[in-house]
This record gives C-alpha cells, sequence and structure tokens, in this order.
C-alpha cells in the first residue's frame, strides 16, 4: 500500500529545485509517522545513483555533510596523487596492507565493504606502529644514557622499622627496583597496583636506598592535598634515620618557597614531594638520583621528563592506583619497565559495595549517623560543588552539605571539601577530618586518590552514574584502609539498564584490574580516568580492545623496522619518522 511522504525544505529554494521529476533519490533525516504516511524536515538528499557508503563529517554552523563531502572528494582527486606512503614496500606486503594514497580515498569513499576494512586495517597499524615506534625510541634513548648506578646495599633496617610485614609482591617489586638502580642505565619502571596494595612503602623504600647511597628523592602529585599527605606519611617513616623531608607547593608563601628551594639545592633536604612546582626553572637540586611521579595519568610525558632533568639521568618510577588494562598500559607507557602489585596486604578486608535508589536516601544518612556514634567515619561524594539549573536534580556538595547538618545528620560534625576551596582551607578540613574533628566529610572527587584516614568505613556516592567505573573504584578505595569492615554505597536513580549493569561491575568485584577492562569497554580511552587523560594518543582510528591483534602486530613490526634501522636514517622511513615526532609532541602535553 502506497503512502504519502511530506518532505519539508526550510530555507531550501536551491536543494527542491534541484530535483528532477521521474530521478529517484534517497532522502535521509528524521522520519515523524502520521496516518496518511509520513513528514521529513530538511533531510540529506542522495541520488539513488550515488547511494552507497556515505561519509559522515564533523561539522559546524553553516555547513552540511554534503558540502564536506564534496570539498573532500574534489581535494582527493585534485591532490591525491601528493600523498606520500609512510611504509616501506617491504612493511606493506609482509602485513598484507593497501597504500596510504589507497587508504585514505577509500576511508572517504569506499566502493565497497571490502575498500573500506581494507582501509581501516591500514589506517589502525599505521596509528599503533607510529606509537610503537615513538615509545621504543624513547625508550632507547633512556637506555643509551647513563645514569648513577647505586651500590647494592641493604635497606632492610627501613622495612623492618615499617611496623608491618610488607607482602610478597612488596618485597619482588622492591628488588626489582633495587636491581634497576644497580645499573648506569637510569631505571624506568611503573609501579601499579590497586587501591591499598602498597605502593607508597614500595616508593619510600626506593627513596631509603637513595639516600643511603647519598642521592636525593622527588615525589611529584598531581594535587597539594595528595603531596602533603606523602610529606606526611614519609617524615614518619624517614624520622628515625634523621633524613629530612620537605613539601614543595604552587601554594605556598614565596618566602616559604624560597627556603625550601635553597635546602633543596644545598642538599640538607634529601627528600622531597610537590606538585609541578617541583618542575618550575629555579628550581635545582644538589644530586637527585631519583623522581617518583604518583598517580602518572594525571600527568603528560612531557612533565615527567622535566621534573628528570633536574638530575644527571635520574633512575625514574611512575606509581599507579588506577589498574591499567595490558593495551592501554602500552599506549600510555610503552617506554616503562612494568612492576605490578598483585597482592593485598593480609589484614585488608574488602569493602561491601551496595547499589540503591535515591528512595533509600534516608536510610542511607542513618545508616552514616550510626558510624558517627560509634566514633567512625564517613565520605559522602557529590559530582558537583553548587546547585544550578542546569545540574538539577543533582545533589551539590555545598547544598548537601548544609542539608544534612542541619537535618538528617545534624549531630554530626559535617565538613565539605572541594576543588575551588584555597589549598590552605582544603588542608584545613583534611587536618580535622584525620583528626576526627569531622565524623562526616562531604566531598567532590577531590578526594579520589590519595587521601587515607583508616577511621572512614563508610563512602556514600551521590548520583554514581555520574562518574567512570575506574573513578568509583578509586573513590571507593579511600575506606577499607583500616582493621573495620567498611562499606561503599552507590546512590543512583538513572532507570538505564545499561546505567545499571555498568553500576553493577562495582557492587559485583572489588578487582580494580576487572573494573578498569569494563571501563575501557564501556567508555574508551579517551574517558577511561574521568577526564581527557593529557598523555594518551589521539587515535582517530584504532580501539584499543577490539584492534588488540594488530596492536600486537604493529609492536612486531616496529621492533624488526629498529633493527634494520635502529634511528629510522634510511629515506623509506623518513615520513614515518616524522610522524613519530609529531605524535610524541602532541602526547607530551
Amino acid at each position: 500500500m502506497e503512502r504519502d511522504l511530506l518532505i519539508t525544505f526550510f530555507n531550501g529554494k536551491y536543494t527542491v529545485e534541484a530535483l528532477e521529476v521521474g530521478k529517484e533519490y534517497i532522502f535521509f533525516g528524521d522520519f515523524t509517522k502520521r496516518l496518511t504516511g509520513g513528514e521529513m524536515n530538511s533531510p540529506t538528499v542522495i541520488s539513488a545513483e550515488e547511494s552507497g557508503f556515505l561519509p559522515q563529517y564533523p561539522l559546524t554552523e553553516g555547513l552540511s555533510s554534503k558540502m564536506v563531502s564534496a570539498q573532500m572528494k574534489a581535494a582527493l582527486e585534485n591532490c591525491g596523487h601528493l600523498i606520500k606512503e609512510t611504509l616501506s614496500t617491504e612493511i606493506i606486503e609482509k602485513y598484507g596492507l593497501c597504500s596510504k594514497a589507497e587508504a585514505i580515498c577509500s576511508i572517504h569513499f569506499p566502493a565497497n565493504e571490502k575498500e573500506l576494512e581494507k582501509a581501516k586495517k591500514r589506517l589502525i597499524f599505521e596509528e599503533f606502529l607510529t606509537f610503537s615506534l615513538g615509545m621504543s625510541l624513547t625508550k632507547g634513548r633512556v637506555r643509551e644514557s647513563s645514569g648513577n648506578a647505586f651500590s647494592d646495599l641493604s635497606t632492610e633496617e627501613f622495612t623492618d622499622s615499617l611496623g608491618f610485614e610488607l607482602t610478597g609482591a612488596q618485597k619482588r617489586v622492591i628488588a626489582e627496583c633495587k636491581k634497576d638502580m644497580c645499573s648506569a642505565v637510569p631505571m624506568s619502571r611503573l609501579i601499579q597496583g590497586d587501591v591499598g596494595s602498597g605502593k607508597t612503602a614500595v616508593a619510600a623504600s626506593c627513596m631509603y636506598f637513595a639516600a643511603k647511597n647519598g642521592f636525593q628523592s622527588a615525589m611529584m602529585a598531581p594535587t597539594e592535598v595528595l603531596a602533603s599527605q606523602h610529606k606526611a606519611t614519609l617524615e614518619k617513616m624517614f624520622a628515625p634515620f634523621g633524613i629530612k623531608v620537605a613539601l614543595l607547593t604552587g601554594s605556598m608563601k614565596a618566602s616559604e618557597k624560597a627556603a625550601v628551594k635553597a635546602m633543596i639545592e644545598s642538599g640538607e633536604v634529601t627528600i622531597v614531594t610537590g606538585t609541578h612546582a617541583l618542575i618550575q626553572e629555579d628550581v635545582a637540586f644538589k644530586n637527585l638520583g631519583l623522581i617518583i611521579t604518583d598517580e602518572q595519568h594525571r600527568f603528560g610525558v612531557r612533565q615527567r621528563l622535566a621534573l628528570g632533568k633536574k638530575g644527571t639521568a635520574p633512575h625514574a618510577i611512575v606509581m599507579s592506583a588506577t589498574p591499567i588494562p595490558r593495551t592501554l598500559a602500552f599506549v600510555l607507557y610503552g617506554d616503562l619497565d612494568v612492576s605490578v602489585l598483585d597482592e593485598m596486604p593480609k589484614n585488608r578486608i574488602p569493602v561491601k559495595t551496595y547499589l540503591v535508589g535515591p528512595e533509600l536516601s534516608q536510610r542511607v544518612m542513618g545508616f552514616v549517623r550510626n558510624f558517627a556514634k560509634e566514633g567512625k567515619q564517613s565520605y559522602i561524594v557529590c559530582p558537583l560543588i553548587e546547585r544550578n539549573e542546569d545540574s538539577l536534580p543533582l545533589e551539590a556538595a555545598a547544598d548537601l552539605a548544609e542539608q544534612i547538618a542541619g537535618q538528617e545528620l545534624v549531630d554530626c560534625n559535617v565538613g565539605l571539601l572541594h576543588g575551588k576551596m584555597k589549598p590552605a582551607e582544603k588542608e584545613r578540613v583534611m587536618a580535622a577530618f584525620a583528626r576526627n574533628d569531622l565524623q562526616v566529610l562531604v566531598s567532590t572527587t577531590v578526594i579520589e586518590v590519595g587521601v587515607d584516614v583508616p577511621n572512614a568505613v563508610c563512602m556514600v556516592i551521590e548520583n554514581a552514574e555520574r562518574f567512570g567505573l575506574s573513578q568509583l573504584h578509586q573513590l571507593r578505595g579511600r575506606v577499607g584502609r583500616g582493621a573495620e569492615q567498611s562499606y561503599c554505597i552507590l546512590i543512583s536513580g538513572n532507570k538505564s539498564p545499561e546505567t545499571k549493569r555498568r553500576l553493577e561491575v562495582i557492587a559485583k568485584t572489588s578487582d580494580g584490574f576487572k573494573v578498569a577492562e569494563e571501563d575501557l569497554k564501556l567508555r574508551g580511552p579517551g574517558d577511561f580516568f574521568g577526564y581527557r587523560q593529557s598523555g594518551l594518543p589521539m587515535l582517530k582510528m584504532a580501539d584499543m580492545m577490539t584492534d588488540i591483534k594488530l596492536l600486537e602486530i604493529a609492536k612486531k613490526a616496529a621492533a624488526e623496522i629498529l633493527i634494520d634501522d635502529p634511528g629510522l636514517s634510511k629515506e623509506e622511513n623518513a615520513v614515518l619518522s616524522g610522524n613519530i615526532q609529531r605524535l610524541l609532541s602532541e602526547t607530551a602535553m
């Protein structure tokens, strides 16, 4: 049964006039069903003769996909012959790839699905190959440099003083680091482990090893709260050995900064923790032998290298409490050796996690109130600082803190912490929470990493659907740091089956690596950490979950190329070398 289709073009006089009676067209757009047929407003019009694969481009006001497509077609017809081949004939033939020019043309205007797949394979392979080569060359430059070979001195007196027994994994990783540091080739090692796996103790042991060898250590953290906490923790650890620890952050008074910088330069300070302030030009070390970047995913490659330039090829440790799937770990840290802390301390009790709807909020607040009566503490995390029209009905930290302090938790001392507060105020609030002067801390994700309060046993996360899984796992890691059973309660009113399935991943597993794998599948590498990762290469075609085989093949090809041409100095690799330099400059922000 034939039905009418009413098509309306707004300000589309020329589009209508171009239509020819008796000719077939395909109309692409939003379709509204009516009793007599249907309606479409301002659809894309394509001649039936031109139908097939149609490119879709990101657009801005005044541009249509058809306009961009026409210009791209003209550009390829007139300039396609100028596209330079980046790979050698040998690589193209060995791995069954099409030419670069063919790939570029087919990715825009493929004749069929087979051509499209060939183009995608070539472009994905080249992306992975370029990055693999870049990481190998970066690692090679580090390996070629001559650093400080430490003497293999015992550190047992330090680990014995910690007051707890190291796990087998901690002992293994410390041994790996000490072995690296006894070599003249500078260490470049990633230490990754789940929340609570004991990275700080490993880092401290390595700093003690450096100090015993007569060298300074620097630890760079992404936030002042975390840098300050590291300073306090390390001071306690090193006090019995007379090792001086200092803190350097941007918010310190000019006179305080000047005093700390002078002590660093003179060597009076052996260990310094800090933020980006550590890489400022006027910071000079007497003999920096070890650098550590904590929560490395918040830094770019360039910042890590800038800290390394403060010494003569110092040994380097990168720490991450966000478990990273192996494919993403390679793309992020392909220039590093990897150590994994895959064992938790014996006294760690897994956090019990529950997913509830907002209708149970009152019961959740009662749960928090009962903990406060027992002398225990709780976090309540919100995705926003203060409410506005766009954020409704999301909870806001400032509003919620005021509400619960006057109603549900009127008998508790409630504090507020968020990223817009001045550093001194943040420190004051965190110090009060650490002393148990505050029973409840309402916060944004500023407490996501590093904050260590063993007396905190409950984590409540409002609007949990607004966070990535890895971010939720990090937040959950703020509790369960003592000997008591701890709880994490995710509150979400989102009814989407996909959202529910995603949040149930957190509720069902405490394994950070499983959480990370699922997070990467669901959100992709760009948003894996809850925000754009500055050091992450902007992969335009490749997908690290679905293209793992091509990644492995590209890594193998990269190794073969470097065996034949270690410096990529051959003419056939000239374009590829230029692409590598551009990629590394883009990712080292």
